[in-house]
């Protein structure tokens, strides 16, 4: 992000109003743009540039072209490192990086091996975005990484086969109701490994804190309290981000089944089918789910630990308000 970009100017966080959730659409709907993987590494470079010269004084007016600089940086950089983020793990390559893992998840009749592939497939990416896109505060060790990723998968693929096993089991609910909640199986599985996956790939955060910084951009120390809001609003946009995703497009399929739409047509019309009402309902809901929870969380210091209690700013004021990353 461009916050990464050193400097003692403050750059405006949006152009839109974070404060507001309408505002927060708006920005997220910016940098999960697709059309922002278009960038290449000159152009990030470029917008680098552009953003430094207005923190360090050398210009000092927000531009079109600053604005669009700064919204290529959101969409790229880590906001603790500065470093550009692997081109499938940014912000603007969710609906795309998603799309293939999402379409397997919910392509009606799995297999018990298609079901297994496409849970570790979709753990899979969560790890890597995990990995590429959390708070860099404290690191992941190699082992930790491997260990929550197999106890993500474990949980993914116990709750998709268990609930797969079940539900035809349900007698005393009827086929069409049966036949909907089977489709949702892969919404339990994914929201149920997500917020394991959450915890664990975090955990160092929630044990060791994540750093707290002024407005002014000075870090104070790192905070048990901040890192837990972080944590936990995280593992809760989990669940936010899978729900239109993995539940509209299916129940949508199924009324388009019972319409007859699919009925003597090839069986990659409904794919196709499949795969369009995914990516739509991406593109669409995407940005009204990032949206729920602010990426810079503020928190007042009388919920941190006491020895950020009675810090002063470099003018003497009592700090009564710090930031953190929350991390996707």
């Amino acid at each position: 992000m461009a916050s990464s970009v050193p400097g003692p100017v403050s750059l405006p966080a949006s152009r839109h109003d974070l404060n507001t959730y309408w505002g927060r659409v708006k920005h997220c709907a910016e940098i999960s743009d697709p059309t922002m993987l278009l960038n290449s590494s000159k152009d990030i470079e470029d917008a680098r540039r552009m953003v430094w010269d207005y923190k360090n004084g050398v210009t000092g007016k927000m531009t079109p072209e600053l604005w669009r600089a700064k919204r290529v940086l959101d969409s790229a950089i880590h906001p603790d490192t500065g470093e550009t983020v692997i081109l499938p793990f940014r912000m603007s390559s969710c609906v795309l990086s998603n799309l293939v893992v999402t379409s397997g998840m919910l392509t009606p009749n799995l297999t018990t091996a298609g079901t297994l592939f496409w849970q570790v497939a979709n753990q899979s990416l969560n790890v890597a975005i995990n990995t590429a896109n959390g708070n860099k505060s404290h690191p992941m060790t190699t082992q930790q990484i491997a260990t929550s990723y197999s106890m993500a998968v474990t949980a993914s693929c116990g709750v998709a086969l268990g609930l797969n096993a079940i539900v035809p089991r349900l007698k005393s609910i009827s086929p069409a109701t049966r036949n909907i909640l089977g489709r949702l199986v892969p919404f339990a599985a994914v929201v149920s490994a997500g917020v394991v996956n959450v915890f664990l790939m975090r955990g160092e955060e929630i044990r060791k804190g994540i750093d707290v910084t002024d407005s002014e951009g000075k870090t104070w120390g790192h905070s048990k309290s901040a890192a837990f809001n972080a944590v936990g609003e995280t593992a809760a946009s989990r669940v936010i981000n899978a729900t239109p995703i993995m539940v509209i497009p299916p129940l949508i399929l199924v009324k388009m089944e019972k319409m007859g739409l699919f009925k003597g047509k090839p069986k990659r019309v409904e794919i196709l089918a499949n795969i369009g009402l995914i990516f739509s309902t991406s593109l669409i809901a995407l940005p009204f789910a990032l949206a729920i929870f602010p990426q810079k969380r503020e928190i007042a210091v009388e919920k941190l630990e006491p020895e950020f209690q009675n810090l002063t700013d470099s003018k003497g004021n009592k700090i009564n308000t710090l930031y953190f990353n929350r991390g996707i």
